[in-house]
């Protein structure tokens, strides 16, 4: 087997089994700045997030990964801007099977998320979304398809519901003690 590969393996095991529920959010983020292949300035990734391969995952300054999240870097990337808050239980993959396969063929892409983004509780992005600056993502959806800059969107599959304000200038600053 390939030394990367095991290697890999067991810094996702390390994180996902152990440190991902450490209280601490301080040795959480010590070590996501080592594994990931980029934690951004005062992002805060609360307990029990997962990620799978962190090298793939880019998080941009200032996010809020809200507890239970998971981030499937398998074999393609990740990318959040800025200020992006992703609820609780968020799902975020970029790997998944052609069903019209015969072989059961993988297939997948990179997952690109602009800034000021919110996903919202249990929200699941699906392979090869690019969800534009502003846009909202609402509580449980599905996203299988880009999303235009500062729309609300939601339902499974996820649809156009209105158009959010573009004038947005807040930055995240979310630090809780515990989580």
């Amino acid at each position: 087997m390939n030394p990367k590969i095991i290697a890999g393996s067991l810094l996702n095991y390390h994180y996902n089994h152990w440190l991902s529920n450490c209280p601490s959010r301080k040795i959480r983020i010590a070590y996501l700045k080592a594994y990931l292949a980029r934690l951004g300035k005062e992002t805060s990734v609360q307990m029990g997030c997962r990620f799978l391969n962190g090298r793939k995952v880019y998080l941009g300054d200032r996010n809020v990964i809200n507890f239970g999240c998971l981030f499937d870097g398998r074999h393609y990337q990740i990318h959040t801007g800025n200020d992006v808050s992703i609820g609780p239980e968020a799902t975020i993959l970029t790997l998944g099977h052609d069903p019209q396969s015969p072989s059961f063929e993988d297939r997948g892409g990179d997952v690109i998320i602009g800034d000021r983004v919110w996903i919202a509780y249990r929200a699941i992005i699906l392979p090869s979304v690019k969800i534009g600056e502003g846009a909202v993502i609402g509580a449980g959806s599905v996203v299988t398809k880009d999303v235009e800059p500062y729309t609300v969107v939601a339902g499974n599959p996820a649809r156009f519901i209105k158009k959010r304000n573009p004038e947005l200038d807040y930055q995240l600053h979310y630090h809780p003690w515990l989580l």
